[in-house]
């Protein structure tokens, strides 16, 4: 809700400036980047409850604290607070922990599609409020909207359960360095920073543009967001379910970053308001597109039973480019201007259509948690690797589960399913 409204009021706070602008905006993205990791290893300690309801407790302080301040200083230290509460992450273990792997595939993409619906209504929702109670009356909105929250964790979710039940959603630090340099893990985490760096560079401007440039009313700007995002999401869908059915993820994803390249390309020199809508909804396609991707392309390639720390690592780099990007967007308005901003954010667009050229389309794979039950460990690893679409293969010592990586079109499922079934 703060994305498409700050540059329009952040001038009424004290020692207000571009660069204050851009670190406001940013901040959030650092301090979620710095705690993401740490809250996932110390839920793996202490549980996933009480690590996501003290960070709830972190963002309501941090939106109360920005919603008081009447100072730019005030508002980043409240956005810094509300950052802290990083908790996507373990909530992302949290649901893996309580469904079960058949039913997983559904969990996540309810998720998705969620975290999805929940930017639209919030890119509509901002500038309403905005225009009635100002900034602050955002703020105070995002402190109840966390106190719901709290409750419902508080209320709602189960209290026991093993989180040894899947290792998968473990943070492990030994894994971080050989993840790391991955390669295509990191083309992912690189697609990922990128892809938040422009957003956030971006709404350093998009709103003052809409405003003063195309005269559009601050009241009326939810309605330009909706049909932007709207039209985005139903722009974008068919080119993704396309791509899934016909294997062409790499084509689809080259396409929609070229997409957006050329989109900031032209408004940095775009003039007239067709020009303008037209590449703001080009970009808000793409944007849909790529977001809905990179998640889905990374849960398919990273080592089997690193999914946590693999996740850990693109959320944080997700965060850093949303970090990256305010800060960057504060100078480039400072500096170069507007014009000068939208090349900026189109030659690093560049550099990444070339990491994604180099991209190779990822094969259908999930990963299925067996029991290995009475057999030895040598013995299971040679009758699990002779089923056909079994790709990877790992057996945790101590624990009587393997984690097998397989190709949902080759898998034989038949010959699979006793190890499914064990008790």
């Amino acid at each position: 809700m703060v994305l498409p409204v700050m540059s329009l009021y952040f001038d009424g706070y004290q020692q207000a400036s571009a660069f204050m602008l851009g670190l406001a905006l940013g901040i959030y993205g650092l301090t979620q980047a710095i705690f993401q990791i740490p809250l996932g290893l110390l839920s793996d300690k202490i549980g996933r409850r009480p690590v996501i309801f003290g960070g709830l407790l972190l963002f309501i302080l941090g939106s109360v604290v920005a919603a008081v301040a009447d100072s730019a200083i005030g508002v980043v230290m409240g956005r810094a607070l509300q950052g802290m509460g990083a908790i996507a992450s373990t909530l992302m273990a949290l649901v893996t922990d309580l469904t079960a792997e058949q039913n997983r595939t559904k969990a996540m993409a309810s998720i998705g599609g969620s975290i999805g619906i929940s930017f639209a209504i919030a890119m509509v929702l901002g500038p309403i409020v905005a225009s009635h109670f100002g900034m602050a009356g955002i703020f105070w909105l995002t402190a109840i909207l966390g106190l719901i929250g709290a409750v419902i964790v508080y209320t709602a979710i189960p209290k026991t359960f093993s989180m040894r039940q899947n290792r998968e959603t473990q943070t492990d630090l030994q894994q971080l360095s050989r993840l790391l340099r991955t390669p295509a893990l990191m083309r992912l985490n690189i697609g990922i920073f990128f892809l938040h760096l422009t957003l956030m560079a971006a709404f350093v401007v998009i709103p003052s543009i809409l405003v003063q440039q195309l005269h559009i009313d601050p009241d009326q700007l939810w309605w330009v967001y909706l049909s932007l995002l709207g039209g985005g999401f139903i722009a974008m869908l068919p080119a993704m379910i396309v791509a899934e059915r016909r294997n062409a993820q790499k084509q689809s994803f080259v396409s929609a970053v070229v997409l957006m390249t050329g989109a900031m390309f032209v408004l940095g020199s775009a003039q007239t308001t067709v020009v303008i809508l037209v590449m703001l909804f080009i970009y808000f396609a793409a944007f849909n597109l790529l977001e809905a991707s990179l998640p889905s392309w990374l849960s398919k390639i990273c080592p089997v039973g690193n999914r946590g720390t693999a996740m850990g690592i693109y959320s944080t780099c997700q965060f850093l480019g949303a970090f990256t990007g305010g800060i960057l967007g504060g100078w480039a308005l400072s500096t170069i201007g507007v014009n000068g901003l939208f090349w900026l954010l189109a030659f690093i667009l560049l550099f990444w259509c070339f990491v994604a050229i180099t991209m190779t389309s990822p094969k259908p794979l999930q990963t299925m948690i067996l029991r290995v039950g009475e057999t030895k460990a040598n013995e299971f690893v040679k009758s699990i690797s002779t089923i056909a679409g079994v790709e990877d293969i790992l057996l945790i010592e101590g624990e009587d589960l393997a984690y097998v990586k397989v190709d949902k079109t080759l898998i034989d499922l038949e010959r699979i399913q006793p190890f499914i079934n064990r008790t």
